[in-house]
């Protein structure tokens, strides 16, 4: 009798010919039996974290080989860049230079499957961010999305060496949330700047969001072409939001925050900003010196990625990249 393990600690049997010189058709039945339900097998587990990030760093390296077919991709897989439907191998594929390197945040989630990705890499050897998304099923890459910034500003590029510490360090077990908790109180946070409150989502008072790697939040020398916006941005996450600076942003369109690390405290989140623009004249409430501010712009979206750090029930740290623009009802693609 032959035991041969199988995965889960299952064992599957084979009796043996009595003469092991010759095989018999039976038992060699039975060995491609075996091979053919190992695959099976393999494939039916789910991609766990390493898994899931070792996905993304191989779907890089196509990406800077210019070569789709050195990632497990699906034949049929989605892609888009940018919010536009792309054919696989077009936009980064085409023109990346250099893989991200000092600075990457990868937030897996097994549950869903899915990862999401921030990085600094090089298009046409000039240093972009890069926002991704990726689903996996049965061991492939089924859906690609994937935000592309070049717009960096110099100010910014200091932030963008490297990711914060929080981004790459693991809450203890002890302090862990639930998935689900985490993915309610990363959502909150697009509901407070719909209500223009920030008392809505659960603001930790160390609360600090970067945007493209500009610090937004608690920046107590922001640009000076900044103007107007200066005592703005040297506010709190909470405080922030409750002055109605924010409130140019009439709605906030198909949020999508389904992708969660509790191992890390992590969650990825995409959406669109909708930006009409027909108040040129805003109210600002609670910043000595600063009543109104005026706005001339074009109607937009803006399309956005964001990781959160959550710990303790509260959102500590925000990483938001993107701000992709197009007209004011333009579509995610998805």
């Amino acid at each position: 009798m032959i035991i041969i393990p199988f995965p889960c600690h299952n064992m599957l049997q084979v009796k043996a010919p009595r003469n092991l010189g010759i095989l018999s058709a039976e038992f060699a039945g039975a060995i491609l039996l075996i091979g053919t339900l190992s695959r099976l097998f393999a494939h039916s587990e789910a991609c766990d974290r390493a898994c899931l990030n070792g996905f993304v760093d191989s779907y890089l390296q196509s990406v800077v080989a210019h070569d789709p077919s050195r990632a497990l991709i699906q034949t049929n897989a989605r892609f888009t860049e940018n919010a536009r439907p792309q054919p696989i191998g077009d936009g980064l594929w085409k023109s990346a230079s250099e893989a991200p390197a000092a600075f990457r945040i990868y937030v897996p989630d097994p549950v869903s499957q899915q990862v999401g990705f921030f990085g600094v890499m090089k298009r046409s050897d000039t240093r972009i961010v890069l926002a991704l998304r990726l689903k996996i099923e049965n061991h492939k890459i089924a859906e690609i999305e994937q935000m592309v910034q070049p717009e960096l500003d110099d100010y910014a590029l200091p932030n963008l060496q490297k990711p914060r510490a929080s981004f790459v360090s693991e809450v203890p077990s002890r302090e862990r949330m639930p998935r689900e908790r985490m993915l309610e109180v990363a959502k909150l946070y697009y509901e407070s700047i719909v209500q223009s409150n920030g008392n809505v989502a659960p603001y930790a008072s160390d609360c600090v969001r970067h945007e493209n790697g500009m610090q937004s939040t608690s920046n107590p020398a922001p640009p000076p072409n900044l103007a107007e916006w200066s005592k703005i941005l040297a506010l709190g996450c909470g405080a922030q939001m409750s002055t109605h600076a924010l409130s140019y942003i009439r709605s906030i369109d198909n949020r999508r925050v389904n992708i969660a690390d509790p191992e890390t405290g992590l969650v990825f989140g995409l959406c669109i900003f909708r930006r009409p623009e027909d108040q040129h004249t805003i109210k600002i409430e609670g910043v000595p010196g600063l009543d109104r501010m005026t706005r001339n712009f074009q109607a937009t979206s803006r399309h956005w990625a964001h990781i959160f750090k959550i710990q303790g029930n509260q959102i500590h740290e925000i990483e938001a990249m993107g701000g992709i623009v197009w007209g004011l009802n333009a579509s995610n693609g998805w």
